[in-house]
């Protein structure tokens, strides 16, 4: 199974608009430290699953045929942009999972055009390809799943964003998979003030209490990253900071 993060940044990327900050300042001078929306591909042999479709070039970076479906974890703006230039593609139409949110994200529900919408229900697994995939629920502002992707006599990748903190019966279910590979959100750093996401020590216990091999943390701001600039935060040799563009094999 191969992940390639396309994108690790929060709402608002990195670098922010118009924000001067030192983690800005240098993602504008380095292009290698910038963050696009949060998504990523997974790969096993001819399977290829898009999770989110915030990136807006979507309709150019996926010819025709090249996706087998799209996982959104939830409606959010930045989690959906690009579904709105790809749905009026002249293609078949392409399957879209998603958590069951009655509202969506504007009018794709009512215009959806190549977009095959397909609610699902919460660790009720399905396939694709050779893929067995559950999707679990997360803690936020809106109806948000992850998802769990496991391989045949293989190993099996969790995907988190955007929660704060675990349910339980989500836990529950991931210390029973065991996966070997994790990817958490980690917006923030450390807070009192209780947001949508996980901040640097939640998102760091949500990892201790799953205990996979590796761990990557995703969904960063350019607050994450500028307090990393300035504290230099230790992490164990098993988890990592993600890059937009880093692939992994598990």
């Amino acid at each position: 199974m191969r992940i390639t993060f396309l994108g690790t940044g929060a709402a608002g990327g990195v670098p922010l608009y118009g924000c001067r900050c030192e983690a800005c300042t240098l993602a504008t001078e380095n292009p290698a430290l910038r963050r696009a929306p949060c998504s990523a591909l997974i790969e096993t042999g001819d399977t290829r699953i898009l999770i989110d479709g915030g990136l807006m070039d979507l309709h150019t970076r996926f010819a025709p045929g090249e996706l087998d479906a799209i996982l959104l974890t939830h409606f959010h703006p930045d989690h959906v942009q690009g579904l709105f230039h790809l749905r009026w593609g002249k293609v078949p139409r392409i399957p879209v999972l998603i958590p069951p949110d009655p509202d969506g994200c504007a009018d794709l529900f009512r215009h959806p055009g190549i977009l095959d919408f397909q609610p699902q229900t919460a660790l009720s697994a399905f396939n694709i390809g050779p893929l067995r995939i559950t999707p679990v629920p997360l803690i936020h502002s809106k109806p948000t799943f992850g998802y769990v992707f496991e391989c045949p006599s293989g190993p099996a990748f969790a995907y988190l964003t955007d929660t704060r903190g675990l349910p339980r019966d989500t836990e529950s279910f991931l210390k029973t998979v065991k996966p070997e590979g994790l990817a958490i959100d980690c917006s923030f750093p450390p807070s009192d003030r209780p947001r949508g996401h996980n901040d640097w020590p939640l998102a760091l216990k949500c990892i201790e209490a799953l205990g996979p091999d590796q761990a990557w943390l995703i969904h960063l701001s350019h607050e994450l990253d500028l307090w990393r600039l300035v504290t230099r935060p230790e992490l164990p040799a098993t988890i990592r900071v993600a890059h937009d563009g880093e692939q992994v094999d598990l």
